[in-house]
């Protein structure tokens, strides 16, 4: 049996505590989470686990096993709280590609995954790190997420989330590369399902968001607040089971195209499977489930596990037989069933009320096993897929430390699923948890389904959210201000006018924002990399590849904005998206195949960086000899990015004074040539209607010896 998980660490510190207990409970949490990683990876059954590619969409296990770790220290880098790298290495290939997103590299061959004890020696030593971090870091009460505890808080649950998506994966694995454990045992309870009914649910107000004092951790999209109406309806008693959802299988479901979403049947054509995941068939007409790490005959009282395209099928399916407008339930819709049922949160209860927190079973368990208010599983056992794309509620903001959390998720194509499954700890086992995947990704997620008149709304205000992404869309993208020449524009033509109006085989765009400047270098370059550290601005860079426009929205006046589209076509681009690669990246620490680049573009790069240093005397080894190097930037040194003993210039060094010139030729000597004289290129970014700014950015250019 699984001991039960710790709960999430309460952020406030209660009365009569002390800072050495909370800090104890903070290290007995991290240590926890930890631990319950490392016995997760222990049922692999030998090294050739690791490196089996267990989904084609997403790298293999030994990623999951070094990112954790990576994740924490790249956090802490952000936060200031480590000066170095612990292995440069490890923190560039472990460090992006989990969600199934379009700038995910999963080409093998451009990765040289290492040992898994190297692997594991690195978690080792990472966790030395933390650990004496927790010991010596201030413990302010409450700790707020601008404190340097939360950047630890961030890495635990972090954690806790891998925890539930490498399990996944690690089901999709060959069964001869696992090892069943007794530390993951399966529930025996299996039969034929109850008959579904139905419960019937009244109609009221629900509010959701989390205040900004709760007192438990919460990423950056739980908070703000949005109050909704919700109409009466019908909602089925449990959770959709396997014996039901067969019907639908046998009714030749997935073979009848009326009731697939057309990005469902496209799903269909990707991966034409004709049963859920984790069903593998049996001689004759019969099934086994996989669960962790073996097969069972499949319990027919279980919840089904079927990905958000499947679930609405089953429902289209399902409203088609009836006569009645079913569905999957709304995000608003699920908390009017969990409020309704009056199951208790954490920290406010003892035990979990249903499967979940790893308090039993690894592993699903009958759906009318846990009963409340007539409904089975509202929280737990596995998660519920609904309606409702996730999007920031009204007051969201953007954590500063982990910007791409939420934001690359807001475009309409990530669902939210709600509940928990039974190995979600922490963060995830709480009402206010958000976390929404890909209609197409699979999760120890189920559904039930609800009969509704109420129509789903769908928000659409990404971009209201996010007003730096929208500015620098502007910037790019919009008209110009004051005769001042587009910037990215102004950029990519002093790069096409160095080399001599030729067509160059390879170009890397450090930096790239919303990637106008990605877009016109490749007019005269065969292939582009744009690569920038914000997941928020690839996002945007990827829309435009794929839609070929954007919309945003800017400020005006007050609370007024003005709404604007933009679209590749009109700007002449629309045949250069094809040439282009966008990846989120760290300029300090790129991938190894990133180099061989007849040309560098760095525009207003160097003093956002927080060892600029360090990034030029690697950049080096990216360019070929005889190849460019091209920067500019304003030199606006300011300590919000860069410690100021890392400034370029701008400051005094032994009395001296130092200039960013200066030091860029100084540094840059060694490996590179300049070529002309630096000169000014002017940019304005626009506020609002009536504020801008006018800046001038200088440009120096260096060939590569």
């Amino acid at each position: 049996m699984l001991r039960q998980a710790h709960p999430s660490v309460r952020l406030d510190l209660l009365p009569g505590r002390t800072a050495a207990d909370k800090r104890a409970e903070i290290l007995t949490c991290y240590r926890d989470s930890w631990e319950t990683y490392e016995r997760l990876f222990n049922v692999l059954g030998d090294d050739e686990a690791y490196y089996r590619r267990a989904d084609p969409l997403r790298h293999p296990l030994i990623f999951y096993l070094g990112h954790t770790a990576v994740f924490f220290v790249n956090k802490l880098l952000l936060a200031g709280l480590l000066d170095r790298r612990v292995n440069a290495r490890f923190e560039s290939i472990f460090a992006v590609g989990v969600d199934e997103m379009s700038w995910d590299d999963l080409d093998d061959r451009l990765y040289d995954w290492p040992p898994v004890a190297e692997v594991r020696a690195y978690r080792d030593q990472v966790k030395r790190i933390v650990e004496d971090l927790i010991a010596h870091l201030p413990v302010p009460s409450p700790i707020g997420w601008d404190d340097a505890l939360w950047t630890i808080l961030m890495g635990i649950e972090h954690e806790r989330i891998h925890l539930e998506t490498s399990s996944v994966l690690i089901r999709q694995l060959p069964l001869s590369l696992v090892r069943p454990s007794a530390d993951w045992p399966i529930c025996p309870q299996r039969g034929p399902a109850p008959a579904p009914g139905w419960t019937a649910i009244a109609g009221g107000p629900v509010t959701m968001g989390k205040p900004g004092d709760h007192v438990l951790y919460g990423w950056d999209n739980e908070y703000g607040r949005l109050d909704v109406q919700v109409a009466s309806f019908r909602a089925g008693s449990l959770l959709v089971s396997n014996d039901e959802y067969r019907a639908f299988m046998a009714d030749g479901g997935y073979g009848d195209e009326r009731w697939w979403t057309a990005e469902g049947w496209s799903w269909r054509g990707f991966r034409p499977s004709t049963h859920p995941l984790f069903w593998v068939p049996q001689p004759g007409d019969g099934w086994n489930l996989r669960c962790l790490a073996e097969e069972i005959p499949l319990p027919g009282n279980w919840p089904v596990e079927v990905n958000q395209l499947e679930a609405k099928a089953f429902c289209n399916w399902k409203a088609a037989r009836e006569g009645r407008p079913i569905r999957l339930p709304t995000e608003a819709e699920w908390y009017r069933l969990l409020d309704l049922s009056g199951l208790p949160d954490q920290p406010d209860r003892e035990i979990p009320a249903g499967n979940l927190e790893l308090a039993g079973w690894a592993s699903s368990t009958p759906v009318d096993a846990h009963l409340t208010a007539g409904l089975g599983d509202v929280i737990g056992n596995v998660w519920q897929w609904t309606e409702t794309p996730i999007a920031g509620y009204p007051g969201f903001r953007v954590h500063p430390l982990y910007d791409d959390f939420s934001t690359p998720t807001f475009d309409g194509q990530h669902n939210l699923i709600k509940g928990g499954s039974w190995i979600s700890t922490g963060n995830e086992a709480t009402r206010h948890s958000r976390y929404a995947f890909r209609r197409h990704f699979f999760q120890h997620a189920g559904f039930r389904y609800v009969d509704s008149e109420q129509a789903v709304e769908i928000r659409e205000d990404i971009y209201k959210t996010d007003e730096l992404v929208a500015q620098y869309c502007e910037f790019h993208y919009g008209q110009e201000r004051f005769g001042v020449p587009n910037f990215a524009v102004r950029c990519a033509e002093a790069c096409r006018e160095l080399v001599g109006g030729r067509t160059i085989e390879r170009a890397l765009d450090l930096g790239c924002a919303t990637g106008r400047a990605s877009f016109e270098l490749a007019r005269f370059c065969a292939h582009v990399t744009g690569i920038d550290f914000s997941a928020r601005f690839i996002r945007v860079c990827h829309q435009l590849q794929e839609r070929g426009s954007i919309r945003y929205a800017i400020p005006d006046e007050g609370e007024l904005v003005s709404y604007h589209e933009r679209t590749l076509a009109e700007l002449g681009l629309d045949g250069t998206a094809g040439r282009i690669e966008f990846r989120q990246g760290d300029a300090h620490n790129l991938k190894p195949q990133l180099r061989d680049y007849d040309l560098v573009l760095a525009a207003n790069l160097i003093d956002r960086l927080y060892d600029p240093a360090r990034f030029l005397a690697d950049i080096g080894d990216r360019v070929r000899s005889g190849g460019l190097l091209v920067i500019l930037s304003p030199y606006t040194w300011l300590e919000e990015f860069t410690p100021m003993d890392k400034w370029l210039g701008g400051r005094k060094v032994d009395g001296e004074n130092v200039t960013t010139l200066a030091a860029l030729r100084a540094t840059l000597g060694g490996a590179f040539d300049p070529v002309g004289q630096p000169r000014d290129v002017p940019f304005v970014i626009r506020e609002t209607r009536r504020k801008h700014q006018h800046t001038l950015s200088e440009l120096t250019v260096w060939r590569r010896r």
